[in-house]
């Protein structure tokens, strides 16, 4: 059996709301419901149960600090020269960089292949088709984005199940930060 899997940490109720207060304004956008939301700090893909468990067992391994965080502005990425994704950025923070390149560490100690791309950290907001609306009025409009500080206390395994209606999100491990 194959496991679809990634690591995040999970905002509070509070920031979520904040972000939900943004989700507007673009045609055709695909915003992500509030149990979507997330900050992945690593996507680990299609995995076998033996290589699931071994990834469990080395994210179990981490030994990291509880720390404040808090999103600040929004942007989006683009694919060839074309907007896919809007997002909500988070604030520059030395321990949740830290924090990621345990979570890589423990990805690649498990087995699993080290990540090509740079970390960029951000809560995605919205998916964009060729038939979303203009984004720039969004992007402006959102520029001074600014959840208050929350603490971050555990982060998560999650198992990502793509259905009919989008992806759905369930935590499998919680880890806490000391």
């Amino acid at each position: 059996m194959t496991h679809r899997l990634f690591v995040a940490i999970k905002p509070p109720p509070h920031v979520i709301d904040r972000l939900i207060d943004t989700m507007e304004g673009v045609d055709n956008a695909r915003w992500q419901s509030q149990e979507q939301l997330h900050l992945t700090l690593r996507f680990a893909g299609e995995v076998d149960t033996p290589l699931a468990n071994d990834l469990a067992d080395a994210l179990g391994q981490i030994r990291s600090p509880a720390f404040d965080l808090e999103m600040r502005g929004v942007g989006h990425f683009e694919k060839k020269g074309k907007p896919h994704t809007l997002w909500a950025g988070v604030a520059h923070s030395p321990a949740l960089l830290t924090l990621q390149k345990s979570v890589e560490s423990a990805c690649r100690s498990a087995g699993i292949a080290q990540e090509k791309r740079v970390f960029a950290p951000h809560v995605t907001l919205a998916r964009l088709s060729g038939s979303a609306g203009a984004i720039a009025p969004f992007l402006v409009e959102h520029a001074a984005l600014r959840t208050d500080t929350f603490r971050v206390e555990r982060f998560f395994l999650y198992e990502s199940t793509l259905t009919p209606k989008g992806s759905q999100y369930d935590p499998v491990v919680a880890y806490p930060l000391r």
